[in-house]
């Protein structure tokens, strides 16, 4: 999904989302001039944060 769509789903603000992807905590995939981010890396973030 693209990155506006994916801080209105989570909630997490873009600056905190970008971090993220630095710090390698959400995977993202190149495609072009699109940066995509997986769903399963956003349920894997989710599920790390509810332990």
């Amino acid at each position: 999904m693209r990155i506006p769509e994916a801080t209105r789903l989570t909630g997490i603000g873009r600056s905190k989302l970008y971090e993220l992807i630095a710090s390698g905590d959400i995977e993202t995939a190149k495609i072009g001039t699109c940066t995509l981010i997986t769903v399963a890396s956003l349920r894997q973030l989710i599920d790390r944060a509810r332990r």
